[in-house]
Order: structure tokens, then sequence, then C-alpha cells
């Protein structure tokens, strides 16, 4: 099983600070979207291992505050708010589709579903 090494990253003059306490190594990236790169290259370079071998558990810190798990609960809370709004967009084109099979016309569908009458048609695929 593989070492995993804690990483901490940090703002500071411009560059995001990459440190691994555990080696007492620290290199910087540009972009928050290298740091974990940078990270495992930094330990790859200190440990002799191949880069793709490195595992790491990095921890974003703004002001002395981890940002990092908040950022991560953010991400998810989207993720199930866009969940919910295709389910009920899938819900509302059921009952659209269903209703105008029954003979309910568009501007009625529209009406009960709460939009305009170009969703209603949108949503029973007419």
């Amino acid at each position: 099983m593989s070492h995993t090494y804690r990483v901490t990253v940090t703002r500071e003059d411009g560059w995001w600070m990459v440190r691994v306490p555990e080696l007492d190594a620290i290199t910087q990236a540009r972009r928050i979207s290298e740091a974990h790169l940078m990270a495992q290259e930094l330990i790859a370079l200190h440990t002799d291992q191949n880069v793709d071998d490195v595992a790491v558990d990095v921890t974003i810190e703004i002001g002395g505050k981890r940002v990092d798990s908040d950022v991560h609960d953010a991400v998810e809370q989207r993720q199930a708010a866009d969940d919910a709004v295709r389910a009920a967009t899938e819900a509302y084109r059921s009952i659209a589709r269903d209703l105008t099979r029954k003979g309910v016309p568009l501007r009625d569908v529209g009406d009960m579903l709460d939009v305009s009458y170009q969703r209603a048609h949108q949503l029973a695929g007419k």
C-alpha cells in the first residue's frame, strides 16, 4: 500500500505555496489547479518515486482557515440542486406529455404547471 503525503496549500504574494511538512519541502504554483501536480512532483523529487505513484491529500488554507472542505460541500450542494432540477424537469415533461395525450390543451398544461405556453409546448415535445 502506498503512502499518502499530507500537503498544505496557502496563498502568499500572488502564489500558491505548496508545503509537504513530512519532507520539510515547499514549492509554488501559479494556479490552484497546478498545486496537486506540483506537490506530486516535489515529493517524487525528494523520494525518488515516479510522479504517478505519489499519493497526496491536499488541504487548502486561506487566512488560516481550511476552505477545501467548504468548497467541496458547496460543489456537492450545487450538484444536488442540479440533480433536483433535472428530476423536476423530467417530472414536468412526463406530466405535460401525459396531459396532452389526454387532450388537455397546451395553454392549460402551461397554466397547471405554471409555465408559459411555449415551455409547455417544449415539455410536451410537440
